[in-house]
């Protein structure tokens, strides 16, 4: 497409609403699909659903549960008066498919969202929060950050009565709705991969470790390795921010986990990130993965695919989890449902095996010991 001046799904957007002005699509009948968008404007899918859920969400096409899109009738009301803040940490791929999630089932609704991005500062999410309330939203959906403050802002939001949603991970503190993946089971299924893989010495690296979705992962991983009479070693399981160390410290680490008669075989990677970062410190200690270790990661949150470097990878439900939030809470807004309650949806363990191809990370020799 052609205008550089506008993003490419504003331009999507304008053509599509010439469209609509034009009558190539009659109200209630099928709207064009995102394929269909990807095809006829040659841009990506996120382009394309980012148009759909702005003409969603400014009333110009209607979603049908089970039926598709729709354009809107012309007398229909183009959205309903409530507006949803949506508080987030970090950017990446597991933050961008929560919010993909929030957003189309917000769009369905006709709601107004507004996002904020914390980059996991507690301060900064309960400035979030506080003004949030000022600007009276109906709804709030958060992704809290690693750490347990906050709490002047979360008793606000109880004592206003605004219905609050949290999705990933939730505070034990606060009793209030959470849409989380089944963390305990991607700790305890990603460890009895491994084990049936021949591992029985395996490292943990953590990134975060003061939210519930890291320590039910730890619980997990655990349980497994209880569960196949493997003893549970301290320094292998120690909750340590891994990824907030610099190289040196990082690579230091690592070394001692390979001294001893028992040396790790696996690494345990909290997500992507930290597994990213592990290859590159272990590669720079000279070891080749697979061959001389392994990877595996707890999520696949993370700068790229981590699958093909990794002996089994934790894929969540992502975007559904940003879904399910949203519809909790509109059904708490709307006063149906009881609550607070905890959706916990499934995860899925991919493994080597499963993979189309998977690559072999060689480092530069090792010097002899």
């Amino acid at each position: 497409m052609g205008d550089g001046a506008q993003p490419l799904y504003e331009q999507v957007k304008r053509a599509l609403l010439a469209d609509i002005a034009a009558g190539r699509f009659s109200p209630g009948r099928p709207f064009i699909t995102q394929r269909e968008i990807c095809e006829r404007f040659e841009v990506s899918h996120a382009t394309a659903v980012r148009a759909l859920n702005d003409l969603a969400a400014e009333g110009h096409l209607v979603r049908r549960r089970g039926q598709g899109t729709f354009v809107a009738e012309k007398d229909a009301p183009k959205r309903t008066d409530r507006n949803i803040a949506c508080v987030l940490q970090h950017y990446g791929p597991h933050v961008s498919q929560v919010l993909a999630g929030v957003e189309a089932a917000c769009a369905e609704f006709g709601d107004r969202l507004f996002l904020r991005h914390c980059e996991g500062d507690l301060a900064r999410e309960e400035q979030a929060l506080l003004q949030a309330l000022d600007q009276g939203v109906d709804g709030i959906i958060i992704y809290p950050a690693d750490g347990s403050a906050s709490g002047r802002a979360y008793e606000e939001v109880r004592r206003r009565g605004v219905p609050l949603v949290m999705v990933d991970r939730y505070r034990p503190d606060l009793a209030c709705d959470a849409v989380l993946a089944d963390n305990f089971a991607a700790g305890e299924q990603l460890t009895d991969e491994l084990i049936a893989a021949g591992h029985t010495v395996i490292a943990t690296l953590w990134d975060e470790v003061d939210v519930t979705s890291v320590h039910d992962r730890l619980s997990g991983h655990v349980h497994s390795l209880r569960q196949h009479g493997i003893p549970v070693r301290p320094d292998l399981t120690v909750l340590r921010r891994y990824r907030a160390a610099p190289p040196e410290e990082r690579q230091a680490w690592l070394a001692r986990l390979f001294e001893g008669p028992h040396p790790a075989t696996v690494f345990l990677c909290a997500n992507g990130y930290v597994l990213a970062d592990a290859a590159q410190d272990l590669i720079a200690l000279g070891y080749e993965i697979p061959g001389d270790v392994d990877l595996a990661g707890m999520d696949d949150a993370g700068p790229f695919d981590v699958l093909p470097i990794t002996a089994a990878a934790v894929v969540l439900p992502s975007r559904e989890m940003g879904d399910k939030a949203m519809r909790l809470l509109h059904d708490r807004i709307t006063g149906s449902g009881e609550g607070p309650e905890q959706v916990v949806l499934p995860i899925t363990v991919r493994t080597r095996q499963s993979a189309a191809a998977h690559l072999r990370v060689v480092g530069a020799p090792r010097e002899p010991a």
